[in-house]
């Protein structure tokens, strides 16, 4: 492509609500454009990025057997009533109206749609294993879109749905999915963390995510330093506290300590001058459906995992209670809630069921109580409620350490089980003719999601610095001046370049250096090549890999040779995987 010919609107200035790097040279670069919060236009260089990731993806999942199917986007709504996605989804769900008043959805993600396929078109245990895919836009009505495309209101998925007769089979697919995504992943030069994670509204009971590791993902995780567990931070646990030498009854007992207007753990600790691990946090929720109020105690240096939460509570989604809820459950101001004498229902977090003198609410304002112990003073139900957190004792093995890292989810992959082909009538035949319901998997990869998370790993202050794999081109060519000789040289190499299967973007712009050097920088194409006129009297061309850990380092290569050499390059940066 001509640079001349191309739109490649590249600008200064990046958006003012750009706080992400992928956000911002993006826009920058001329990939994208904001139409509305969460809607982007995909501008020429970023669908190429767009397309290659798609047929990275499109290629693994026919590897690995997958069929491709296209679903509809707009769906009626008694798909979502027959498994009550239409009341669990909520404002999350784009709802919409024919003009017959029939109730219609923009589709989220689509299982209902591919179980209604399969209990049309699967009668029998001899049409399994089935693996349905499909690259569609969704549509989610997200309540703050933000960071570009990392979290739009429209973007494209992956989505693909396994189907097996048996828990044998559906492990069987889950991990021909689990390779497919390993091999994905590689080729698109992502470094990146399988992890143990939650279903959430897709249901299942066995879940992975695909997290690219990046210092500004807005998801936690852990990874031991010892042996392969790594999980979001939202289910990962760790290895049980070992138990006090001291015993409750040898605790001093209970002190009252006055405390006026220090509330927050740290403003307590500050004030009775002790470290927030001998302090027991008291955090008040209500669960989903109901009314009552639940308190959950964690020791005070950790944090609560309101997913186990709500599965120790058996709800979908707890809450933080109201300044009201807390003054009716407590007769104090938020910040000095405690478990002793507190009248609902107890969750103790293990590790701070182990703290046998700890300092927590008195449940009067401005008043804190001291030697606090588990067991004498208080009752609860003993679970794990927190979070996990670097240095935590892996619970996976006996010496390791876990350490949290930030990630961008990239891929998530289920096993389904019969959360949906029950609810919705799937069912086949076994060999013994009897009737069961099939056994599902579900499978996503975000793939507008990809071009910008990967920009996110990969970029430094100058833009953004492509794996060659996803690059809209593989080489860009910059020639400087008007030179007849350096032009004909450019298009000479250009030419042979595309001859041999390279992708060249030539910068023919009547332009000064600097310039054209930035916006290469900017754009982010993996080898750079110069052209000018001093080069060529010696033969040869300047060449610059953006990708390098030195990018200002150069190299001169003959331009005899250089069309061959630079595709050389490139089909080596390309075999992986």
């Amino acid at each position: 492509m001509l640079f001349s010919r191309a739109l490649i609107p590249t600008v200064k200035e990046a958006p003012g609500d750009a706080t992400s790097a992928s956000h911002v040279f993006l826009t920058r670069a001329g990939y994208v454009r904001k139409v509305g919060a969460g809607i982007y236009d995909f501008l020429p260089l970023g669908l190429r990025v767009l397309r290659k990731v798609e047929r990275i993806v499109r290629s693994e999942m026919d590897r690995a057997g997958a069929q491709e199917v296209l679903m509809p986007v707009l769906l009626p709504c008694e798909y979502y009533k027959e498994t009550g996605r239409w009341d669990v989804y909520g404002d999350v769900l784009f709802r919409l109206k024919d003009r017959k008043s029939s109730d219609y959805n923009l589709a989220p993600t689509h299982e209902e749609i591919v179980t209604d396929i399969a209990r049309r078109e699967i009668k029998s245990w001899r049409d399994m294993p089935q693996n349905l895919y499909q690259i569609q836009t969704k549509f989610r009505d997200e309540p703050r879109p933000r960071g570009g495309l990392l979290r739009c209101r429209e973007f494209i998925m992956k989505d693909a749905y396994s189907f097996d007769a048996t828990e044998e089979g559906a492990k069987a697919s889950y991990e021909t999915m689990r390779q497919a995504y390993v091999r994905a992943f590689d080729r698109m030069g992502l470094r990146y963390r399988m992890v143990a994670a939650d279903s959430g509204a897709i249901g299942g009971n066995t879940s992975a995510e695909f997290q690219v590791l990046v210092d500004s993902g807005e998801d936690a995780i852990v990874a031991c330093d010892k042996c392969e567990y790594a999980a979001n931070v939202e289910v990962a646990t760790v290895r049980a506290p070992a138990a006090s030498a001291t015993q409750a009854g040898e605790v001093a007992p209970i002190s009252r300590l006055h405390t006026p207007g220090a509330g927050a753990i740290d403003d307590v600790a500050a004030v009775l001058k002790v470290g927030a691990c001998d302090m027991l946090k008291s955090l008040l929720y209500v669960p989903g459906g109901s009314t009552d109020v639940v308190m959950v105690v964690v020791r005070g240096d950790h944090s609560v995992n309101e997913i186990q939460v709500a599965r120790a509570l058996g709800v979908a989604e707890v809450f933080f209670a109201t300044e009201a809820d807390v003054k009716r459950a407590t007769g104090a101001a938020i910040g000095f809630a405690g478990p002793v004498g507190f009248k609902g229902r107890i969750l103790v977090d293990r590790a701070a069921a182990a703290v046998t003198a700890g300092i927590a609410g008195a449940n009067e304002t401005d008043w804190h109580l001291g030697n606090v112990s588990h067991g004498r003073d208080y009752s609860g139900e003993v679970v794990d409620v927190r979070l996990a957190a670097t240095g935590d004792a892996c619970a996976n093995c006996d010496a390791g350490t876990l350490t949290a890292y930030k990630g961008i989810e990239a891929g998530h992959i289920f096993i389904l089980g019969t959360h949906y082909s029950a609810k919705m009538g799937a069912t086949f035949l076994d060999e013994a003719q009897q009737s069961r319901p099939v056994i599902m998997g579900c499978y996503g990869i975000g793939v507008s999601r990809l071009v910008a998370t990967a920009i996110e790993q990969h970029n430094d202050a100058d833009g953004i610095r492509w794996p060659m794999s996803l690059a809209p081109y593989q080489v860009h060519i910059c020639s400087l001046g008007k030179d007849a000789a350096v032009l004909d040289a450019a298009k000479q190499l250009y030419d042979e370049l595309w001859a041999l299967g390279v992708e060249a973007l030539w910068d023919d712009r009547d332009e000064r250096p600097g310039v054209k050097f930035k916006d290469a920088d900017l754009i982010g194409i993996p080898l750079r090549v110069t052209i000018g006129g001093k080069g060529l009297a010696a033969g040869n061309i300047e060449l610059k890999p953006r990708t390098e850990p030195d990018p200002k380092k150069a190299e001169f290569i003959p331009v005899a040779s250089a069309a061959a050499v630079l595709a050389a390059r490139v089909q080596s940066a390309l075999q992986v995987g």
